[in-house]
């Protein structure tokens, strides 16, 4: 009896010591607060000694916490722990990134203010948040402005992109890249949506943005901002008609168990700028921030096939799971939504600059 016991509590030890070994990465615990990072005599040598062993997590010089608002499966996440993974293997662990999905270090807005802070390292958002920075990323709001993946990232990835990122310097944030969220779609559990008149009256699921909320009016639906982390349950009590998203996070977040019909109508383009604290950046060694840079550069490539090879099978998944997927002519809702742009391009608080918006027109050749 006495040998039984004493292997029981062996093995409960054991356990413990396993689980308390596990990284934090993609845990639902909140971090702790993690210091600015400072000079080390190890982090100004650099990483030449590559045969020496990578340090583990808790004995990494510089900790980056990553965060964002979709769930583990989406590849933001996916992306975000390439990234984690680049950084730390050219760092030789000098550098440690922990993934948090799920709105676990707060909304959106609560992020950006946690860069600016200093109480957050780095983070993915939407860039409807940042049009309160620079109303030039309003341009990415307007509906049909790009007919083609290939377009928006070419323009994303381009000075103009870029140009918008920098703009960001003198807020205490340094922008680095887009990830990508993609193209939005409608669904909903009423209606079979082939025309924009088929929106009439229906009660959609929009951001809080009111270039996407004055879209969906021009199409006569009902926009109804609402927190996402509320959309499945108003949806499933039928208190809202339907939601648009990329198909990623409409896979990701199992509408397709409370909306009944998917309307491929690609209105809006969703790039994700990957964001840090300047503050935090600034006093990273030099040849870590360019690895940085380097490294999210190639996971936002490495998380945008995915979302090529998710778009190439979502929809046949779609309909194995019920649901009624429809094309659309994208001339004529394009033409439906016209009033956005004679209101929303212009000079003047919330506007596209018309200097940016044809800027883009030009660049690609409109």
């Amino acid at each position: 009896m006495k040998k039984r016991i004493a292997a029981t509590v062996l093995g409960i030890m054991m356990a413990v010591t396993a689980l308390s070994g596990c990284g934090s990465r993609g845990s639902a615990a909140a971090p702790a607060t993690t210091a600015a990072p400072a000079a080390t005599e190890a982090a100004a040598q650099g990483s030449s000694d590559t045969q020496a062993a990578a340090p583990a997590a808790s004995e990494a010089q510089y900790k980056i916490r990553a965060g964002h608002v979709l769930a583990a499966a989406h590849p933001y996440e996916l992306g975000l722990e390439k990234f984690a993974e680049l950084v730390e293997e050219r760092t030789n662990g000098a550098v440690h990134v922990d993934c948090f999905s799920d709105s676990q270090l707060g909304n959106e807005r609560d992020m950006i203010e946690g860069l600016q802070l200093g109480t957050l390292e780095m983070c993915l958002v939407s860039t409807a948040p940042l049009a309160g920075f620079t109303s030039d990323f309003l341009v990415f709001d307007l509906p049909y402005v790009f007919s083609t993946t290939e377009e928006a990232r070419k323009t994303v990835d381009s000075e103009i992109g870029q140009g918008m990122l920098d703009a960001l310097s003198n807020q205490g944030i340094k922008g680095i890249c887009y990830f990508e969220n993609g193209f939005r779609n409608i669904t909903n559990s009423k209606v079979a949506i082939e025309h924009p008149d088929q929106l009439k009256g229906l009660k959609i699921r929009t951001m809080e943005n009111p270039i996407h909320m004055a879209s969906f009016t021009a199409m006569g639906a009902d926009p109804t901002p609402m927190a996402f982390g509320e959309l499945f349950t108003a949806l499933q009590q039928k208190t809202i008609d339907g939601q648009e998203n990329p198909l990623a996070i409409i896979d990701t977040s199992k509408f397709y168990e409370v909306q009944t019909y998917l309307t491929l109508s690609q209105h809006f383009y969703a790039p994700t700028p990957v964001l840090m604290s300047k503050d935090y950046f600034d006093k990273l060694p030099e040849e870590y921030q360019t690895i940085i840079v380097d490294c999210a550069k190639e996971a936002a490539a490495y998380e945008r096939g995915l979302l090529d090879e998710m778009n190439a099978r979502l929809v046949g998944e779609m309909k194995d799971h019920g649901m009624t997927v429809l094309e659309i002519d994208p001339a004529e809702f394009r033409e439906a939504v016209q009033p956005v742009y004679d209101e929303f391009v212009g000079e003047g608080e919330g506007k596209v600059p018309t200097e940016v918006y044809e800027e883009v027109q030009k660049f690609l050749g409109k």
